[in-house]
């Protein structure tokens, strides 16, 4: 069966469900690749997500069952129902149990699949908004991707020099995070992404820049922040993670982050890549010294 997906609207989205539900889709934004940013018009019709060849979304990701989940049209909207997957079907994280009535901008994960469903008032203006959103955002962790935070850190240095302001940077990487995936394969490795990056963003103030910066490597922003300061925010995140385990399929998953430290005084032009560098040197210097720690 031929997938259902459209690349552009010559029309406006007309109603199709009773109670004046307009048409919507599903927006593919992990994992990156050739699908990133397909939109899937759904209609009237029920749809099913799977591997098989006769699903009406289909996919080739190994965490996606032969057939995974059901999408139908329903007075209250459109509703998913997982069809008795191996690896479940999610909506905003919760597990689907029974018919799960999708909302505006929910996201829908089966397998590590995530898909944006849209079903605003005008869905090709929220799509083609949802395009921008994924060339800076991570899709997995939902926090800024490496683009925007090099676009960030080339203003912030700039300032620092102009201003003479301190300006520290953090790299992040999960200790070990190879062995995690191979005991809890590529799902368990995006659950800890996921969980680790929830767990940080909230230890983040409003000012700064949390954003993954590639893998299992992440890097956090600090402005008008001196070393000492920047040592003390690395030791938080690495106690914030390091406090209890994460909790994937009922198993428990020890993790620990190695943080580097680097910081500028605006004494002299740096470029991003330069102040980075600096930061991953000590992050490599950390691991080197037996992971689970700080170096600045």
């Amino acid at each position: 069966m031929t997938e259902k997906f459209t690349e552009t609207w010559v029309t406006a989205p007309m109603p199709v469900l009773s109670g004046g539900h307009l048409e919507a889709c599903l927006v593919h934004i992990y994992p990156r690749g050739a699908a990133m940013g397909k939109r899937y018009a759904l209609g009237n019709a029920s749809w099913l997500l799977g591997r098989d060849e006769e699903c009406d979304l289909r996919t080739s990701e190994n965490s996606v069952s032969r057939r995974h989940a059901r999408l139908d049209p329903t007075p209250a909207g459109y509703a998913v129902t997982d069809v008795g997957s191996t690896n479940g079907t999610f909506v905003n994280d919760a597990p689907v149990r029974g018919a799960c009535v999708l909302r505006d901008g929910d996201y829908l994960r089966v397998g590590n699949c995530i898909y944006r469903f849209l079903a605003g008032g005008n869905i090709e203006s929220e799509y083609h908004e949802e395009i921008y959103r994924l060339t800076i955002v991570d899709g997995l962790t939902q926090i800024h991707n490496r683009r925007f935070l090099l676009d960030l850190l080339e203003r912030e240095l700039a300032r620092s020099v102009r201003h003479f302001r301190p300006l520290s940077v953090l790299m992040i990487d999960l200790d070990r995070f190879k062995v995690v995936n191979d005991e809890h394969g590529h799902l368990g490795g995006d659950y800890v992404l996921r969980e680790l990056s929830e767990r940080v963003r909230h230890s983040v103030r409003r000012e700064d820049l949390f954003a993954r910066y590639g893998g299992e490597e992440f890097c956090l922003v600090l402005v008008e922040t001196q070393r000492d300061a920047a040592i003390e925010v690395a030791e938080t995140i690495r106690e914030v993670v390091a406090a209890r385990p994460f909790v994937f399929d009922g198993k428990a998953v020890a993790a620990t982050v190695s943080v580097g430290v680097a910081t500028t005084q605006g004494e002299k032009p740096l470029a991003p890549a330069e102040l980075l560098r600096a930061a991953d040197d000590r992050l490599y210097a950390a691991k080197h010294a037996g992971l689970n720690r700080v170096v600045a």
